[in-house]
């Protein structure tokens, strides 16, 4: 998921132009992106795109409002049967709420089928509780750092580099402790493509999969970061055909290019040539 592109909620206009897009995501909002008074407009609006939808390869995703919120259990009844991929859950600050989640999302969908979650780590408390919230709960599919919600009230510079790489790097390793991937946030000045660039790169290098987009001139950007070029990934073939040889002869250990390969250089190799597509 290189790209996710946000699309308001309270749009109805804009879904099929999305959801055609190139974005390899898209994410309705019903929560920021909507006011309070047109909630439950854009929910049923969400919901009935989303059941009707003529599915074309691209994840589905759907941010609800907060737990806690009036608007959570009628997001989670209306949305969960439409059937979307992963239900984005924004301000979660525990694994206790994460659960509660889970069990609400049991109850209002058909069981197994029901969609995973991705969830927002957006606030100080939530950051300092990242490892636990990823690992909560089976459904957990990922974890969403949104920076503006982080930085911006606590008068945070996210301009200043290494305050963005203190806090991808502290949900990159939460989401690897829990085995689960880390999607980054959203930029947003949509004007300005170098710094869209420069904290891809940044999430690029941390192992994050992708990059949120509120715009749809992003997801070119986040594609051209995110993408894996060809030079990576003739490595990422020697190293897996390297140890299909290695597992042959029942070697444990083997060399590519002059380099030693273990286990991890493997799993990174194997996970270049999945975000590739390649088997």
């Amino acid at each position: 998921m290189r790209s996710k592109l946000f699309v308001p909620g309270g749009r109805p206009d804009l879904f099929a132009k999305a959801y055609a897009s190139a974005a390899d995501a898209v994410s309705f909002d019903l929560e920021d992106a909507v006011l309070e008074e047109g909630k439950a407009t854009a929910r049923a609006d969400v919901a009935t795109f989303v059941a009707t939808r003529q599915r074309n390869g691209k994840r589905v995703i759907v941010r609800v409002n907060a737990p806690g919120t009036p608007h959570f259990d009628a997001d989670l009844a209306a949305i969960v049967g439409a059937g979307p991929d992963l239900i984005n859950v924004p301000k979660l600050e525990s694994a206790q709420q994460v659960q509660a989640v889970a069990a609400a999302l049991e109850k209002s969908g058909p069981g197994p089928c029901a969609p995973r979650l991705l969830l927002n780590i957006e606030t100080p408390r939530g950051l300092r509780a990242a490892a636990e919230i990823a690992a909560a709960h089976p459904r957990v599919a990922g974890l969403q750092l949104g920076l503006g919600d982080l930085f911006e009230a606590q008068g945070i510079r996210r301009d200043d580099p290494a305050n963005v790489h203190a806090a991808m790097f502290a949900v990159a390793m939460a989401a690897a402790e829990a085995g689960v991937w880390a999607c980054d946030g959203a930029h947003p000045d949509f004007r300005d493509p170098a710094a869209f660039e420069r904290e891809a790169r940044m999430a690029q290098g941390l192992g994050f999969v992708g990059k949120s987009c509120i715009h749809p001139r992003q997801v070119e950007w986040a594609h051209a970061v995110f993408t894996p070029d060809e030079q990576a990934l003739a490595w990422a073939r020697r190293v897996v055909a390297a140890a299909a040889e290695a597992r042959a002869q029942s070697r444990g250990a083997f060399a590519v290019d002059g380099r030693m390969v273990d286990p991890p250089y493997l799993r990174r190799a194997e996970r270049l040539l999945a975000q590739a597509g390649e088997p």
